[in-house]
């Protein structure tokens, strides 16, 4: 049982002491196979704990005394939602993590699965999907780009790295819980589904004889942009899936661009083509006068 303290939050609730048990257990999150046999995660920090609150995703939150102070209407918020509040020590907390610098706040949250199905039947405008995407920065870095650009979905296939794997959870600075990510599909089941739906398939990829400055009215449309994997790109038969190959001219001398950076360009444009095209169709004809 959860021994009591007498620190408690703002609105006077009492809030329990971290015992050996809860450590433990969200200790094996940090494993995939522990996500997957829990089917729970850990977010770290005040922003991605704060956005799992209001999700409604946090089942237990453990906090330092010092961040406690610091950070009291997450504290408050997680209570209110319902969630087990624990004390820890700094030292304690630092077990839940591999940062060099915890920031004092880790929450155990429930996975939210999303399928590709309800992505379809939300009637998506922009999706990004990462093709075999391994390195966990990488892939969250193009989640928190797609939630920054507006995208409906953001779809991680087969052989990516988990999402729920703590690297990838920072650095989504939260935007996970804000856009639906579909896991674990295949890249031609994806392009499928989403051409079926009327979208646009784009390959992002040097091979391209297209650049993004090429394309016109296909950016203004609902679109999926297909991003490949960091070392090997999209091979012959990924780009195969896709309806346009496009590449993101460069004028400079570097020779490629960071996979993330890539999306985050080609996300832009196309929200900058989507956003101007809906526009100019609400904007009333302009009336001459007589």
């Amino acid at each position: 049982m959860t021994r009591r303290t007498k620190h408690a939050s703002a609105a006077g609730e009492p809030i329990g002491h971290a015992h050996t048990g809860a450590l433990r257990s969200a200790r094996r999150l940090s494993t995939l196979k522990g996500r997957r046999t829990a089917e729970q995660f850990l977010a770290e920090g005040p922003q991605a704990v704060r956005e799992a609150v209001a999700a409604g995703l946090v089942q237990r939150l453990f906090v330092t005394p010092h961040a406690g102070d610091r950070h009291v209407e997450i504290v408050q918020h997680a209570l209110e939602s319902g969630a087990e509040v624990l004390d820890v020590s700094e030292v304690d907390l630092a077990t839940l993590t591999d940062t060099v610098t915890p920031q004092g706040l880790v929450a155990v949250c429930d996975i939210e699965t999303a399928s590709l199905a309800g992505v379809i039947d939300a009637r998506p405008r922009l999706v990004v999907v990462c093709a075999q995407v391994r390195d966990p920065g990488n892939a969250g870095t193009v989640i928190r780009c797609a939630d920054a650009f507006g995208a409906d979905a953001v779809v991680l296939t087969e052989g990516s790295v988990d999402v729920h794997n703590p690297k990838t959870i920072r650095a989504t600075a939260g935007s996970l819980f804000h856009l639906p990510v579909v896991t674990d599909v295949s890249l031609a089941e994806a392009t499928d589904a989403l051409r079926a739906a009327g979208l646009t398939v784009l390959a992002a990829d040097g091979s391209g004889t297209k650049t993004l400055l090429d394309l016109g009215t296909e950016l203004a449309g609902p679109v999926a942009w297909v991003m490949g994997n960091e070392a090997w790109g999209l091979p012959a038969e990924d780009l195969a899936c896709a309806d346009i190959v496009a590449k993101v001219p460069m004028w400079g001398a570097a020779e490629s661009l960071n996979l993330s950076t890539a999306a985050a360009v080609c996300l832009y444009a196309t929200a900058a083509a989507q956003h101007a095209s809906t526009t100019a169709i609400e904007m009333p004809p302009t009336v001459q006068p007589s």
